[in-house]
């Protein structure tokens, strides 16, 4: 039957692990992009090329600006962005072809994930809310100019119209306790770096208070007490994560300020 074509988009960074099965999950696209983070060192490149895989090295900055400058390269009109820790469900992949099958209507698509932490299904902590909209037109839609967090807008002024699909990701998103901390520390930095921008002063609510709510929403409003210890950890270290992000616009709020000092003196 004929339909609109398909780019998936997968940006990889020393993925040798997880390149070859995200790729079987969208071999159903009429092009698989890898796009591998330059300063890579295993074999993700060689495994996707391998593959078949049509494989693009740069310069990794963030995830924004890689998928943003990925976007163009994509030679059909839709396009589909998976991560490596990402799994298309063959539910998923029904529901994107009935898309392609009508080219439309929306521009783009939610999809919803299902997510795993240490092997573990996680149903509370607010992941049961996880949603990313990672199936749209390729001329339509560009990625935020953000270090975290960042979502897809139009490309233009004329709005996105957007839809869900019932079809889910599988998102294996940490293997261990180890890789989450590793990868925490350097998202927190990053979100602080956004949110200096435009935060006011920042202060003990900020790192005192506010940990404390997101803890008791995620863990208490959102059900992470039914996920056990894995549970209780995702909940802890997002509290942490918020003390790390303020403490990083705090820190830059006085350098800000001590630079002022030295001009005015």
């Amino acid at each position: 039957m004929d339909r609109a074509k398909l780019t998936a988009i997968l940006p990889a960074g020393n993925e040798e692990k997880n390149i070859a099965a995200c790729m079987e999950s969208v071999a159903f696209a009429d092009e698989i992009l890898v796009v591998v983070d330059a300063a890579s060192t295993d074999g993700t490149e060689a495994i996707a090329r391998a593959q078949g895989a049509r494989v693009l090295v740069h310069e990794y900055i963030n995830s924004a600006a890689q998928k943003n400058w990925a976007i163009p390269q994509a030679t059909h009109p839709w396009v589909l962005i998976v991560d490596s820790d990402e799994r298309v469900t063959p539910e998923l992949k029904e529901d994107i072809l009935e898309i392609l099958r009508n080219d439309g209507p929306a521009d783009g698509y939610y999809i919803h994930r299902i997510n795993h932490f240490a092997g573990q299904r996680i149903t509370g902590c607010g992941w049961q809310r996880d949603k990313v909209l990672r199936l749209f037109r390729r001329d339509r839609g560009r990625y935020e100019e953000k270090h975290v967090h960042a979502d897809v807008v139009s490309r233009d002024d004329k709005p996105l119209v957007t839809s869900h699909l019932q079809g889910k990701f599988l998102h294996h998103t940490f293997e261990s306790f180890g890789q989450y901390l590793k990868k925490h520390g350097r998202y927190a930095a990053w979100a602080g770096e956004d949110r200096a921008v435009n935060s006011g002063p920042v202060g003990l609510k900020e790192l005192a208070v506010r940990p404390l709510l997101r803890f008791l929403r995620q863990y208490v409003m959102f059900g992470g007490y039914r996920d056990g210890v894995a549970g209780f950890m995702i909940c802890w270290m997002a509290a942490h994560s918020v003390f790390l992000k303020y403490a990083h616009v705090w820190e830059k709020q006085r350098e800000l300020q001590k630079a002022q000092r030295s001009d005015g003196e």
